[in-house]
């Protein structure tokens, strides 16, 4: 055989081998699986199952955190988890319970998504269950296609999210270790009630999950509120959660006999609150953004008929994604009540409440992951704040945070009348599968 024959050979080998590699290499890279839509009537028959869990005679849910029927609907959660294959179920120090579908790459950050399942007194069979049931339907879907994640999935259901978002507070390292006295709705502490549903609040320090622990978080909600419903959009993205911030206002005038005292001779406390309360109305929707500022309480003192108010306690609330906004609509406010205690001979006196939450910004690149998925299934989206706390406003603290807000009928929440129609759920549920997926290639 000559140089050129033996040349030959030699090249041959080398492009025998590539094209072996070749058709390996495109074996495992073809893609995976398409994911299936969601199944409406699976997400169905899962809000109907959760609804029988402490169901009141209006339609709706008494199931507050810790009580018997929160007890009863965790252990069917942590059921469904197990069914769908999820591993080490378990419930951590704080009562959260969490499931992990495993990762194929080795030591992927989770992403982790879910919402709550406790209620408040005369709820709802939507708020914090549609979280819960569109992250299971998420995993039957990657099931259902075959499809693995580099990263592992964190299914969560945090505890006592109606009680002042506990379980996201200890898992995020916030909750102060006074609130473990604090007395729940369940009759029950804090302490008590965590205890009661399977953690240790002697062990909190376990269940704190350290910035960056996660690659993100996701949390499905229904809206609460009628945007999504009147303007007919399918998907709200939510650019971040409001701060809340609250103050006591005592209001000090003069209690005097009703019938004895001349109208230009009274320091009426009660009439100074209702200018006041007017005040509040008129600063926080004329003001020029999208705060909102509540007078909720009320009480006048003594409260006999035939005496002039001579104390009167009140709250206030505000709310707004800028903190220097709700600083603003504060100051705005009170200068109002200088005037209106020179006006009526009365002190104003504001006493902040130390119960504020900051406001909490969605992560960009979040909020673009789930803007793309809902494009590309053909769906309606609009950017939005959310008016209301969610545990995604501590999650925020540690991770990349996304929320998907799906429609509210009527923009009805916390009541047994409030509805999500089930198509609006399977479309959720369809972005959050599949912004899971998209945030897991990144």
């Amino acid at each position: 055989m000559d140089g050129s024959s033996r040349s030959l050979r030699v090249i041959r080998a080398p492009l025998t081998v590539a094209v072996a590699l070749a058709v390996t290499f495109c074996a495992h890279a073809k893609p995976q699986a398409k994911l299936p839509r969601a199944d409406a009537e699976r997400l169905q028959r899962r809000i109907d199952a959760l609804s029988k869990f402490g169901a009141n005679a209006d339609g709706g849910i008494d199931r507050v955190a810790y009580s018997e029927a929160d007890r009863q609907a965790r252990a069917w959660v942590m059921t469904q988890m197990r069914s769908i294959g999820l591993k080490d179920v378990r419930i951590d120090a704080a009562g959260n319970i969490l499931g992990r579908r495993p990762g194929t790459a080795r030591g992927a950050k989770p992403i982790m998504f879910g919402s709550h399942i406790d209620s408040v007194l005369g709820g709802g069979n939507y708020d914090g269950q549609a979280g819960v049931v569109t992250a299971l339907e998420a995993i039957e879907l990657l099931n259902a296609a075959g499809r693995s994640t580099r990263s592992p999935l964190d299914v969560v259901v945090f505890s006592n999210e109606e009680g002042g978002l506990i379980g996201s507070l200890a898992m995020t390292g916030h909750l102060k270790p006074s609130t473990l006295d604090v007395k729940s709705d369940s009759g029950l502490t804090i302490r008590q009630g965590i205890r009661a549903i399977g953690g240790d609040p002697d062990a909190l320090e376990t269940a704190v999950l350290p910035k960056g622990a996660l690659k993100a978080f996701v949390e499905l909600h229904i809206e609460q509120g009628a945007i999504l419903h009147e303007e007919k959009i399918d998907i709200g993205i939510v650019e971040g959660i409001v701060g809340i911030e609250w103050w006591d206002v005592i209001i000090t005038g003069v209690a005097n006999h009703a019938g004895t005292t001349p109208m230009d001779r009274r320091q009426d406390a009660l009439v100074a609150a209702a200018e006041l309360v007017l005040a509040v109305q008129e600063i926080g929707r004329w003001t020029e953004g999208r705060q909102v500022a509540t007078v909720g309480r009320i009480k006048a003192l003594p409260g006999a008929p035939n005496v002039i108010p001579g104390r009167v306690e009140m709250s206030l609330e505000i709310r707004d994604l800028s903190k220097p906004k709700i600083d603003q609509t504060y100051a705005r406010i009170q200068a109002r009540a200088r005037r209106l205690a020179r006006k009526h001979g009365v002190e104003i006196a504001f006493r902040w409440i130390d119960v504020a939450s900051a406001p909490a910004l969605t992560d960009p690149a979040v909020r673009t992951a789930i803007a793309e998925q809902a494009k590309g299934l053909g769906l309606s989206t609009k950017m939005m704040p959310s008016g209301a706390g969610h545990d995604a406003q501590d999650m925020a603290r540690i991770a990349p945070t996304g929320m998907i807000f799906v429609p509210s009928i009527g923009g009805i929440s916390h009541s047994p009348k409030e509805r999500t129609a089930i198509r609006d759920l399977a479309n959720g549920a369809d972005v959050l599968v599949r912004t899971i997926v998209a945030l897991d290639r990144r």
